[in-house]
């Protein structure tokens, strides 16, 4: 049974950094291809960030040169480091095992919340 466990959300001020991590269980961790998305109230999910088995990055435009995504295939666990966050990052994150262009599975998401 594959499970994403999500930890290190919470409030943080405008400018402020925060560092998410995902551990994973029940799969072939270094195989898999992992991504943080994130929700926005009322909004739809998006995008944050993703890494393929091999380590390649990809990022969506409106957090480029803030967040970086990292894994650490020892620790079957992916990073997502979150600096000069703005209060638009305010969101749930939830972290991803990708599959294709499908999602396999979702973790239960964590609260970032960014006050101005």
């Amino acid at each position: 049974q594959v499970q994403l466990v999500e930890s290190g959300g919470g409030l943080v001020q405008a400018g402020g950094s925060l560092r998410l991590s995902c551990s994973a269980s029940g799969i072939i961790f270094s195989f898999a291809a992992m991504g943080w998305y994130r929700q926005p109230p009322g909004k739809e999910r998006e995008l944050v960030a993703d890494i393929s088995y091999m380590g390649t990055t990809n990022y969506a435009d409106s957090v480029k040169g803030r967040f970086t995504i990292s894994r650490d295939n020892a620790r079957n666990t992916v990073y997502l480091q979150m600096n000069n966050l703005k209060f638009e990052d305010t969101a749930v994150y939830y972290c991803a095992q990708q599959s294709g262009t499908a999602i396999s599975s979702w973790g239960q998401g964590t609260q970032v919340t960014v006050s101005s």
